[in-house]
C-alpha cells in the first residue's frame, strides 16, 4: 500500500494514532514511513501470498519480497535479506520459514503461526486432492496442460524479482563476487547447498572484522522503510529472550510436534504404518538442508525400496504434482505419506486413511520449522547490531543471489526444454538441456509474461490467469 504522507510536519501517522520519524535519505530527501498493517489486513495478504506461491523457494521469495518489500513496505529491504539469511541456515523449506519469520516481525507468536500456516495450507489441500485423484486414477496427464503457462509466468516473475533482488543486495565488489562464486559452486561443481552457505557466512564474518565497508548496504539502503521496532513488528522482536522462555518454547514445540503419535493407538488397527510415517518423516524434518531436492532422492529410495510406499516411478509423479500447486515443494512428502497410508490403511476406508498419512506427514515436517523461527529470531534480530556477524549474514545474503540464480535456472530448464539431462567433466556437473526439445510455445509465453510484467506493469495474479488460460488452450490446440 502507498506511504500515508504528512503534509504539515515530520511525522507521519501510523494507522492505529501513534507518529513514526520519517528516515532521511542520503541525499537529504524524507521518506514517510508506511503505516504499520492491522492483523486482519496483515491476513488478507498472508492468504494471497498463500495462493500465488508457485514457482518453488526462488518464485515464493519473489512474490513475499514483491508484496511485503516492494509494493506495501511493511518491512526493509536490509530486514527482509537479514531475516531470510538465518532462514538459509536452518532445516525445512526457507519459503515458508521466511513467512513465519516476517510474520512474526509484524505481529508477535500469532503473525508467525498464521503466516506459516497460510503460506502451506492452500497447497497442502491441493497436494491432497491431487493426490485422492492420482491414488483413485493413477492419471497425471492432464496436469501439464493445466500448469503449462503458469509455469512460464512464474519463471518471469523469478527473473524480475532476481533482477531486483540483486540490484539491492550486490552494492559492492566483494558481494557480487561471493555471489558470483556461490552460483558456480551450485551450478557447476554441484557442491552441497549448508557448505556454500557455511563458508559465504565465514567469509563474511572474517571480512567485517577486518573492512566493514566490504558488505557494509548503502544509507539508502535502510532508509526504504524503517526499522524501528515501533513499526516493523512489536517490542516482542527485541526483547532479550530468558532461558526459561527458551525452554518454554523448546518443551511446547515438542510437545505439538510429538502430539499425533499419542493418537495413534487409538486406530482401529493401532498405529501400523502411520507410526513408520511420522517417524521417518520427523527425521527428515530435521536434515532438509537446502531444501526439498537435497533429499528427494533418499526419500525415493527409502519409500520404495525399504518401506514399499511407492512403486518405481512415483516420486516423480508426486514431485510434478508439488511442482504444480502453490507452497513449499517439500509437499512432495505429504503425497508420499498419502500413498503410503492409502495402501495401508490400518483398518480406515483408504481416503481417510490417505488423508491421515498427508496430514501426518504435514505436520511432523512443518512443526520444527516453528519452533525454529520463535526459538532463534530474537537472538538474530539482536546480532543486527553486532558488526561481524552481520557481516557473516550480509554475506550469505549475496551468496543467497547465487542461490536463487541457480533456483531459477534449474527451474527455467524445466520450463523451456522437454529433455534435461546432466553434464559431467572433472569436477563439473551441471543440468544440461537437450538443444532440440526446446518448447517453442513455452518460450512465447514466457516473454509474453515478461513483457506484461516488464513494461505493461500489470500484477502478478493477472499475468498468472493471462498465462494460465493461454497456456491451457494451446496445449489443447496443439
Amino acid at each position: 500500500m502507498p506511504p500515508t504522507k504528512s503534509t504539515t510536519g515530520s511525522r507521519t501517522r501510523r494507522a492505529r494514532g501513534t507518529t513514526v520519524d520519517k528516515p532521511a535519505l542520503s541525499g537529504g530527501a524524507e521518506v514517510s514511513a508506511p503505516p504499520h498493517p492491522s492483523f486482519r489486513e496483515a491476513l488478507g495478504v498472508w492468504i494471497r501470498i498463500g495462493l500465488l506461491s508457485f514457482g518453488g523457494p526462488a518464485g515464493q521469495i519473489a512474490l513475499m519480497h514483491k508484496e511485503l518489500v516492494e509494493d506495501r513496505r511493511w518491512i526493509s529491504e536490509s530486514r527482509f535479506l537479514h531475516a531470510l539469511n538465518y532462514c538459509m541456515l536452518l532445516p525445512g523449506p526457507e519459503a515458508q520459514q521466511l513467512a513465519t519469520y516476517i510474520g512474526w516481525l509484524l505481529h508477535g507468536t500469532r503473525g508467525g503461526i498464521v503466516a506459516g500456516t497460510l503460506f502451506v495450507l492452500p497447497g497442502f489441500l491441493v497436494i491432497c486432492a491431487l493426490s485422492a485423484a492420482y491414488a483413485l486414477f493413477q492419471r497425471t496427464d492432464w496436469l501439464p496442460n493445466l500448469f503449462f503457462g503458469l509455469k512460464a509466468a512464474v519463471l518471469a516473475i523469478v527473473l524480475e524479482a532476481l533482477l531486483r533482488v540483486a540490484g539491492r543486495a550486490l552494492k559492492t565488489p566483494f558481494a557480487r563476487l561471493l555471489a558470483a562464486l556461490a552460483f558456480v559452486c551450485l551450478f557447476f561443481l554441484a557442491l552441497p547447498f549448508p557448505l556454500v552457505i557455511a563458508v559465504a557466512g565465514i567469509a563474511g564474518y572474517l571480512a567485517a572484522q577486518s573492512s566493514p565497508d566490504l558488505l557494509q548496504p548503502p544509507a539508502g539502503h535502510r532508509a526504504h522503510a524503517p526499522d524501528k521496532p515501533s513499526v516493523i513488528g512489536d517490542a516482542f522482536a527485541d526483547r532479550r529472550r530468558s532461558l526459561g522462555a527458551s525452554l518454554g518454547i523448546i518443551i511446547v514445540g515438542a510437545l505439538l510436534w510429538a502430539a499425533p503419535f499419542a493418537l495413534l493407538p487409538l486406530l482401529p488397527s493401532g498405529p501400523g504404518a502411520f507410526a513408520a510415517i511420522g517417524v521417518f518423516f520427523s527425521k527428515m524434518a530435521v536434515v532438509t538442508f537446502g531444501g526439498a531436492y537435497a533429499v528427494l532422492a533418499y526419500v525415493a529410495q527409502q519409500a520404495v525400496d525399504s518401506y514399499q510406499w511407492l512403486k518405481p516411478g512415483e516420486m516423480l509423479d508426486g514431485l510434478a504434482l508439488a511442482e504444480t500447486t502453490p507452497g513449499p515443494l517439500v509437499l512432495v512428502l505429504s503425497f508420499v505419506g498419502f500413498l503410503a497410508a492409502f495402501r495401508d490403511t490400518g483398518g480406515l476406508d483408504p481416503l481417510v486413511a490417505g488423508l491421515l498419512g498427508a496430514f501426518l506427514t504435514t505436520w511432523v515436517t512443518f512443526v520444527p520449522c516453528f519452533l525454529w523461527i520463535f526459538l532463534g529470531a530474537p537472538h538474530v534480530e539482536r546480532l543486527r547490531a553486532n558488526t561481524a556477524l552481520s557481516g557473516a549474514l550480509a554475506a550469505i545474503s549475496a551468496a543467497v543471489v547465487g542461490v536463487i540464480l541457480n533456483l531459477a535456472i534449474w527451474f527455467g530448464l524445466h520450463v523451456l526444454f522437454r529433455h534435461v539431462g546432466t553434464l559431467k567433466a572433472g569436477p563439473v556437473s551441471m543440468a544440461w538441456p537437450d538443444p532440440s526439445s526446446i518448447d517453442v510455445w513455452a518460450l512465447l509465453l514466457t516473454v509474453a509474461a515478461a513483457f506484461m510484467l516488464f513494461r505493461l506493469g500489470l500484477g502478478i495474479v493477472y499475468t498468472l490467469l493471462v498465462c494460465a488460460v493461454a497456456g491451457f488452450a494451446l496445449t489443447a490446440v496443439i
